[in-house]
Formats: structure tokens, C-alpha cells, sequence
């Protein structure tokens, strides 16, 4: 285990490199853009929990000094207010990034990760957990879209191909070799490897399965909900996912609604967003269950592992799905270890990036329970995508009762949106993670000063005006 970094490293330092502009490159800067998206106008992305989301990014870019031109991307997804909270948390990150040669980073993105989630002080905030940790995350999966893109592969592609061992090398084992150690580990990567390239070409063909969330927003009327799942199916999703957990009766009404239109056969899937007690998540579940929901999503709290276990007894044979809230690979382990889920949903902004998410991805395949990544919210389709692959690929090997996430809001704001086929994502051909927005975005969305967000503000500021000089008469 590497030592323990006590402070930030010193940006002057020049570690040993071959001779020649690309060997010697260094990351040169860190930039940060704080981007909002008003999407609880329309209630997207509204849910029991959230009523008005405002789907935004804490965006870095890793700019360097290499010839070839290339950045790294990466975000950490928040829902509008405390992004520029995230965004701050990011930035505190700066110095561990200027100076270090873009060789090693991409080489070993490990390494960084140790670093960040190491350093004594920073891990005071966590540990492991929270605004830091995402903040960590962002940073790390950055580094990641950089050395996938100095590869030339698509990250899916690049992890994929990528030496057992070296995999194993990016995986944080602390804390967790009471379930997993790296020789296990080593040895499902091998296996993994049995029959990857028949699989990958079925992939470019065929592409992964999708569900979708986007008839199931909690704000969304009844026709809307009706047109929305109507177009699911037509589109070729064979599950659709509902938000429920504020009124039961409504719950009740709406997922009728949405199992007359879509038929025995799709699956439907219902989310609470941590919406319930224990007790009363047991019983809204056994009511829901007349509709034949495929499982119940975050019934409550995400650090309630005992909780999700007793639900999990209870609601059977309704699958319990949790993981979009779950802090570290430590709280999925012991989710694992209890029995508490059917099925596991990564995010790839949540915990600390692509590193973490190898371990989590490791854990399940060891405990044999299905990925099924959460996605509802700004790029993060266009991130999991990448992970769920890779899994397909190189470790799990199957897409049975696997399917990641499908909402369709906000892609065309990035520079390689995710493209859905017949109910599947298409695997991505473009070099690097998904993660660049377009430069456009920044201009219009960045707040508070982007041209949207001005806009807005005189606009609201002269309906206010209007407003009190009728009351004045």
C-alpha cells in the first residue's frame, strides 16, 4: 500500500521522462464551469424526493501542455442548487493536478486516485463519501477520458483490452478483502477474458440494453405519461421505469395507467427515491404489487443496508434495485454481504470514478447479482455506458437482467451524446469517455452569467417590476 501524502505536491517538481514534447507534458490547468440546465420547468426529472430539479454539472477540464491538443472531461451531476458548492470542491483539487506529467497519469490514473482520496486532511471531509468524494471522482474519471483519448480507443474499449493485472492495479483493495481480494479479483478478469471478442462484435451490432425513465417523472400527467410509454415500447424498451412514494392512491392510478398501455410483457420498474421508512416501504411495495413491478428502487435510506435487507425479505419475489445514492465501495460491499439487493445500480459520478466503479463491478460479479446503472441525469448516460460494456466484455460476460438507464433529456449538449438503436445504446466509436460538452453549453448555461441564465434574471426582474407597480395602481 502507497504512503499516505501529507499535503498537496509541489507543482514545480519534474519527475524523470523520456526526451520530446509528448513524453514530457504536464497537466497545465484545471478549469471548472459550473453548468445549469432549467429542467424543473417541465418537471423533468422530478421524483418523490426531488420535486424541482435543475439537472446540472460541476464540469472540469484538465487542459495540458502535449502537442497532440487533447483535454480531459469530467463531472460530478447535481440537481441546481450547492453545484457551485461541487464546483468549489473541485477546484481545492488544483494542486494535485498542475505539474504531473500526462504520461503517468494516464498510465497509472491509480495513482491519483490514491493520492486524492489519501491526502489526510481532504479525507477528514469524507472519509470517502460526499461533496469531496464526488469531487474526487470528477477529477479522477477526467483523467481517464484523457488517457482513453491519448489511446485512441472509446473508454468501453480501452478498459476492456486492458491487462487483468493492470485492472487489478487501479482497484482500491482497503476495506475490502473480507469479501474480495485481488486475487479473486485477478481471476474474474481472466475469466472475463474467455470469449471477448465474439462478444464485442456482437456489441458493435447489436449494441447494450436500455431501459427507460422518461414516461415515469412523478410531475408528468397521466396523458403524458400514456404518450411517453406509448413511444417507449415503439422504440423498441422492453422496461420502463415510474417515479412513486408521494400519495399511494396517485402511485396506484398512474402505474395501472402505465401497465394498460404497455402490456404484461414489458417489465416496470418502480423508483421511491428513499422516499419511506422500513416499515412503510414494505407495505407500498406489497400494494404496488397487483401492476407486477420488476423491482422497487431505493425503498429507503441508501446507508440503510440492514433496511434494504428486511425489505428485500419482505416485498419478494419484487426485486429490491438500490445504488445511485451509495456512497463507496464500502457501503456495496456490505449491501453484497447482507443480501440486500436483486440488483446493483452504479453511478458514474457518485463515487470516486472509474477506479471505484472497477471494484464495485468486481464485488457483484463475485456475489453473482446483476449491474443495472443509474442514468437519470445530465451525461451520466453518456458516462455508465462505458462501464456497463466494459462489464458485458470483460467481467461478467452476459447482459441477462442487465440494462442500463435511458433518460432522454440533454444530450445534444454534448459533443458525443449517446445514440439508442432498437431499445440498446450503441457502443461509442469516439476516443475517451463521453464527457465533453459542447463549447456552446458553456456559454449559454454556465451560471449565473451564461446568456440563458441573463436573460432570465432581466426577464424575471421586469415581470417583478411589472408586477408591483399594478399593485401600486
Amino acid at each position: 500500500m502507497r504512503p499516505t501524502r501529507l499535503g498537496p505536491p509541489d507543482a514545480g517538481i519534474q519527475a524523470t521522462a523520456p526526451a520530446g514534447p509528448a513524453a514530457t507534458a504536464r497537466i497545465t490547468s484545471l478549469t471548472v464551469h459550473d453548468i445549469r440546465f432549467p429542467t424543473s420547468r417541465e418537471l423533468d426529472g422530478s421524483d418523490a424526493m426531488n420535486p424541482d430539479p435543475d439537472y446540472s454539472a460541476a464540469y472540469v477540464v484538465l487542459g495540458t501542455d502535449a502537442p497532440d491538443g487533447l483535454a480531459g472531461h469530467g463531472f460530478a451531476f447535481t440537481i441546481g442548487r450547492g453545484n457551485d458548492v461541487q464546483a468549489v470542491a473541485i477546484a481545492a483539487l488544483r494542486p494535485y493536478l498542475i505539474g504531473r506529467s500526462v504520461a503517468e497519469l494516464c498510465a497509472d490514473p491509480g495513482s491519483l486516485s490514491r493520492d486524492l482520496v489519501g491526502d489526510s486532511q481532504l479525507r477528514w471531509l469524507g472519509p470517502e463519501k460526499g461533496v469531496m468524494h464526488m469531487a474526487i471522482g470528477a477529477v479522477v474519471n477526467a483523467v481517464w477520458d484523457l488517457a482513453a483519448k491519448r489511446r485512441g480507443e472509446p473508454l468501453w474499449r480501452f478498459l476492456a483490452h486492458a491487462e487483468p493485472e493492470w485492472l487489478v492495479s487501479q482497484v482500491d483493495f482497503r476495506y475490502l478483502t473480507d469479501a474480495l481480494t485481488p486475487g479473486e479479483a485477478l481471476a474474474l478478469l481472466r475469466a472475463g477474458r474467455d470469449g471477448l471478442a465474439a462478444r464485442e462484435a456482437g456489441l458493435r451490432d447489436r449494441g447494450y440494453p436500455a431501459y427507460t425513465t422518461s414516461p415515469g417523472w412523478l410531475g408528468y400527467s397521466d396523458a403524458k405519461l400514456t404518450r411517453l410509454a406509448e413511444e417507449a415500447v415503439a422504440a423498441g424498451f422492453t422496461q420502463i421505469k415510474l417515479k412513486v412514494g408521494a400519495d399511494l392512491a396517485d402511485d396506484l392510478r398512474r402505474c395501472r395507467t402505465a401497465r394498460a398501455v404497455v402490456g404484461p410483457d414489458i417489465r416496470i420498474a418502480v423508483d421511491a427515491n428513499q422516499r419511506w421508512d422500513v416499515a412503510e416501504a414494505i407495505t407500498w411495495t406489497r400494494a404496488l404489487a397487483e401492476i407486477d413491478p420488476y423491482w422497487i428502487e431505493e425503498p429507503t435510506s441508501p446507508d440503510d443496508v440492514l433496511g434494504h435487507a428486511a425489505v428485500r425479505r419482505a416485498v419478494a419475489p419484487v426485486r429490491v434495485a438500490t445504488g445511485e445514492h451509495v456512497q463507496n465501495r464500502i457501503v456495496f460491499k456490505q449491501l453484497l454481504q447482507a443480501g440486500a439487493v436483486d440488483v446493483l445500480q452504479i453511478d458514474a459520478a457518485r463515487v470516486g470514478g472509474v477506479n471505484e466503479n472497477l471494484a464495485v463491478l468486481l464485488l457483484a460479479a463475485k456475489y453473482g447479482v446483476p449491474v443495472c446503472p443509474h442514468a437519470g441525469g445530465v451525461g451520466l448516460c453518456e458516462l455508465v455506458q462505458h462501464l456497463s460494456m466494459f462489464d458485458y466484455l470483460a467481467l461478467s460476460g452476459t447482459t441477462e437482467n442487465r440494462a442500463i438507464e435511458y433518460v432522454d433529456h440533454l444530450h445534444e449538449h454534448f459533443v458525443t451524446p449517446v445514440e439508442i438503436r432498437d431499445g440498446h445504446y450503441t457502443a461509442p466509436t469516439a476516443p475517451g469517455f463521453s464527457a465533453e460538452l459542447r463549447p456552446g453549453t458553456l456559454t449559454t448555461y454556465s451560471y449565473p452569467d451564461g446568456t440563458f441564465w441573463t436573460a432570465d434574471r432581466a426577464a424575471r426582474t421586469t415581470e417583478h417590476t411589472a408586477a408591483h407597480k399594478e399593485e401600486q395602481g
